[in-house]
């Protein structure tokens, strides 16, 4: 077969496969999720599997049930402790009389309004109150908790399906680690087996170390907001809510620590929405605003190049670039996933593109 039938057959191939992973996109997400969990199990299943009593050893079933126990624990335990505090939280956020709120920041919005009214294309006819009045409604109705668990009520099924799934794939990932690069090696010509093993255990480990980082710096970031908030004076369920969210955040680089921040101040203002704004809420915001600024060198300068830099072996411009990239193609979804898609790809050119000068420069440290 000629050099264009070739050619024309892998794309017929990747086609096909696009399709198939479109169609079965469920069950695609379900074994990337359970990649993701095995990747942070992996530590505890090799940690069990070195247990030596006399002449017993632990298993490789076992050592996979136990972390996967250990897991689904963890999980429990966070929704069971976190869940109530949210709920709270947001049936609290439900009764804020909207009205009123506007009413009690009535100084400060006309203050800010004469000042954006000077700048803006509207003038005089900008109206900052009814946009405030929007807003909080807006933000009031999404923390309808009865609406929330209602339509949470609806997808117990689809739920159940997904759990008992990613928990079943879960476990043969942590018993056999070579599971998966077994099921993709069986669809590569026999020719390049020994490259694909080569580019599966390299991104195995790469990424591993990756999403193990992201676990232990979103608990960190949270946990630092929550101590922070709660030493410039928020209520311990208010920041452990505001804290939680923070850290989730944190997982999209660069915009999600604002995201966070601002939700932060949000909460922070409907809190405490019936004190005086100059002497109790701008203070407290301020605070805040500390809080969320410390968090953020300590994360810059101690979490995320142990994380992004080391973890994928790449200049902290170089994922800046890719980042960016990203977010322009697919948005906040892109931001998430552009490193562990960027190290794949690295990973992919470093053994199959190696001759090109650009691609050896690029993947030097890998």
């Amino acid at each position: 077969m000629n050099g264009k039938g070739k050619y024309i057959l892998v794309a017929i191939g990747l086609i096909i496969l696009g399709l198939m992973v479109w169609y079965f996109s469920n069950i695609v997400a379900y074994i990337l999720i359970s990649v993701v969990l095995s990747f942070i199990g992996r530590p505890v299943v090799d940690f069990l599997n070195k247990v030596k009593i006399k002449r017993w050893t632990c298993p490789p079933a076992l050592s996979a049930g136990i972390t996967l126990i250990l897991l689904w624990f963890v999980m429990v335990m966070f929704f069971r402790t976190f869940i109530p505090m949210i709920a709270a939280q947001a049936e609290e956020l439900s009764t804020i009389d909207v009205n009123a709120a506007a009413q009690s920041l009535e100084e400060p919005i006309k203050n800010l309004e004469t000042l954006i009214a000077k700048y803006s294309a509207e003038g005089d006819d900008f109206n900052l109150k009814a946009v405030v009045i929007d807003n909080l409604t807006s933000f009031v109705k999404i923390s309808d908790v009865s609406s929330i668990f209602g339509s949470l009520a609806g997808t117990l099924g689809n739920i159940f399906i997904a759990l008992f799934s990613i928990s079943f794939i879960t476990f043969f990932f942590l018993k056999d680690s070579s599971l998966f690069t077994s099921g993709v090696v069986v669809m590569v010509p026999s020719k390049h087996e020994e490259g694909v093993r080569h580019v599966l255990d390299s991104i195995k480990n790469l990424l591993m170390r990756y999403f193990v980082g992201l676990f232990f710096e979103v608990i960190l970031v949270g946990f630092l907001v929550t101590v922070g908030l709660s030493i410039v004076g928020l209520p311990f369920g208010t920041a452990v809510v505001i804290g939680l969210f923070a850290g989730m955040m944190n997982v999209i680089p660069y915009i999600g620590p604002i995201i966070g921040a601002t939700f932060g101040m949000i909460i922070g203002i409907a809190t405490n929405i019936h004190a005086d704004f100059y002497t109790e809420i701008l203070p407290l915001l301020g605070y805040m605003a500390l809080v969320f600024a410390c968090v953020q060198i300590i994360d810059n300068i101690l979490f995320q190049p142990l994380i992004y830099s080391n973890s994928v072996n790449a200049h902290p411009l170089e994922i800046f670039i890719v980042i960016i990239m990203a977010g322009s193609l697919a948005g906040i979804i892109g931001m998430m996933l552009a490193i562990p898609f960027y190290t794949i790809l690295r990973v992919i050119a470093k053994e199959f593109f190696n001759q090109y000068r650009f691609v050896k420069k690029l993947t030097q440290n890998i």
